[in-house]
């Protein structure tokens, strides 16, 4: 059983940056410019110098690579059709409870959780941030999806079934973010980096993914310090239920912009 009372130094200036950069920058090659058998070889590679590194940074960086593998085998796109979101919702479902089992009874660790009953009541700073967030997707995703035309990325939702199903869609991705990069990703850095470089780390293979998945053209510059604020967020609240409730509400006026995107006399609300 590893012990969790005396965690390794906490440094940035550390030869554990090498493979953990390497992990994130696969991400990239993985997600990002949809090169498998780059993005495959760097993460091997990421594992392989873990190894020669530290023995416990290599099974938290295998548990990170086997959700990233596992995602990286469907693809990752809005189609809305019943077999598709089936198969992407699996494997969302396996990148999460893979490293959480293999962590949690294998490892005999307790670094992965999803603190949603914290007992601790939300401060109104905590409750104005939710408005900052909601007015800032109400200033920012108009303009970004309709003046890039990546809105064209997720599909119409004018027919009732493809409009449930893009709301749940959306939901469902915002929700597994949290549950992957922020409560495993960053999590399991956290054990070997500073917060801030964890956070860094995460952030790079999250903004990656949201990319494959339709936010181009620009959306790095937006999602990039998006998942450095979820983070952030997540290591100040220390609340799955917080950092769910930030990515649905932005994700919510998402999917009200998306819908006016395909359909502009409907929710005729916004402003670009």
């Amino acid at each position: 059983m590893t012990s969790l009372s005396t965690p390794p130094p906490r440094t940035a200036l550390t030869w554990k940056l090498v493979p953990a950069a390497l992990l994130s920058a696969s991400g990239v090659l993985l997600f990002g410019v949809e090169n498998d058998l780059a993005g495959y070889s760097l993460l091997a590679l990421s594992l392989v110098t873990a190894a020669a590194v530290d023995r416990e940074l290599v099974r938290h960086l295998a548990l990170v690579a086997a959700g990233m593998v596992i995602i990286s085998l469907v693809p990752l796109n809005a189609d809305l059709s019943v077999p598709h979101m089936t198969l992407m919702g699996g494997a969302l479902a396996l990148a999460v409870l893979v490293p959480w089992l293999v962590s949690r009874f294998i490892y005999r660790e307790k670094l992965i959780t999803f603190p949603v009953h914290t007992g601790h009541k939300w401060p109104l700073a905590a409750k104005l941030y939710l408005i900052v967030v909601a007015a800032l997707g109400y200033l920012i995703l108009p303009v970004y999806l309709i003046r890039t035309g990546v809105y064209q990325n997720w599909p119409d939702a004018s027919e009732p079934a493809t409009f449930r199903r893009l709301f749940l869609g959306v939901n469902t991705v915002g929700i597994w973010d949290e549950l992957f990069f922020i409560c495993t990703t960053f999590a399991l850095l956290r054990r070997h980096f500073p917060d801030w470089l964890a956070n860094i780390l995460q952030a790079v293979v999250f903004s990656s993914f949201l990319w494959e998945i339709g936010y181009r053209s620009w959306g790095p510059l937006l999602t990039f310090p998006f998942a450095l604020m979820q983070g952030y967020t997540f290591k100040l609240t220390k609340s799955l239920t917080y950092v769910v409730t930030v990515h649905l509400l932005f994700d919510f006026v998402l999917f009200l912009a998306l819908v006016h995107a395909h359909n502009r006399d409907w929710l005729p609300i916004f402003w670009y």
